[in-house]
């Protein structure tokens, strides 16, 4: 099985949609079957179909979420400390002909949201930027093309 790194935070956040997912949402779903059949033949009950097909669905991410727990190699990224860009660390940069800065934080893919600024560790972006140091310059294939960014701070939160 290969192991995939996450943040603590991110195997915590699986965690509890796991735990919210088998004891909420299961016994919802549970109950909706059973109220289902009160409404008498299966073979016409759409409301008994409907919450057959939302089972199927919750047991399956269930699953899915499962897998991705048992396959979580955490890494506390608090206890970090490094002067080149590596799994965990927020990499302050500004693109080319830009003074914008950008804060990026390299994570697990299972965690990864661009809007918060938190990128898989598989991204183009993340990728180029491993190993390099503050004052490196990194070319990354865009759709719009070639972006290059430099590299202004980094740290662990």
């Amino acid at each position: 099985m290969e192991k995939r790194p996450i943040t603590r935070e991110g195997f915590e956040t699986l965690r509890k949609e796991l735990e919210h997912l088998k004891r909420v949402v299961r016994p919802q779903i549970i109950a909706e079957l059973s109220q289902a059949r009160e409404y008498g033949d299966l073979s016409e009950n759409a409301e008994y179909h409907a919450a057959k097909e939302k089972q199927g669905f919750i047991e399956s991410k269930i699953r899915h979420l499962e897998d991705k727990l048992a396959r979580a190699q955490i890494i506390d990224t608090a206890k970090l400390e490094s002067d080149r860009v590596v799994f965990g660390a927020t990499v302050v940069v500004v693109e080319e002909g830009s003074t914008e800065e950008k804060h990026y934080r390299l994570v697990g893919e299972d965690e990864a949201n661009f809007q918060e600024g938190k990128i898989s560790i598989m991204s183009p972006l993340a990728r180029a930027l491993l190993g390099k140091e503050v004052g490196d310059v990194v070319q990354v294939q865009a759709p719009k093309g070639v972006i290059e960014y430099e590299i202004v701070d980094i740290y662990f939160s």
